[in-house]
């Protein structure tokens, strides 16, 4: 059963971020800052962590979950650090994603041929 819901909720959020990029004209990159945000919002709010023991990995995979991540280091940086957990704790939840991409990325780059498109 856990399967159909990280299904169902997984396609649900990627149904609803294609409808975004389908019907306006907002650009893709501003689609994903904003799926990142409402993770962020949603987990300062408790309701994320609700919708990942609900989903699984459906809640767990999208960019949302990545908005999640850097809230819960914000929020464990700021209760021990203070201050400067607010610059810190972003930082810390969100570098092994973060670097994963980028490393991914160049591998990536070095099997395939990346060119611009004309």
């Amino acid at each position: 059963m856990i399967y159909l819901k990280a299904f169902i909720v997984g396609g649900l959020i990627c149904a609803i971020t294609q409808i975004f990029i389908d019907k306006t004209k907002l650009l893709p990159g501003r689609i994903m800052v904003g799926m990142v945000v409402i993770g962020v919002i949603l987990g300062a709010i408790g309701w994320y962590d609700k919708l990942m023991d609900f989903a699984g990995a459906g809640a767990g995979v999208p960019l949302s979950s990545f908005g999640n991540s850097l809230w819960k280091g914000v929020k464990e940086a700021v209760d021990k650090e203070g201050f400067i957990g607010l610059f810190t704790g972003g930082f810390k939840a969100g570098a092994v994603g973060t670097s994963a991409a980028l490393i991914f990325g160049y591998i990536a780059s070095l099997i395939f041929n990346p060119r611009t498109k004309k």
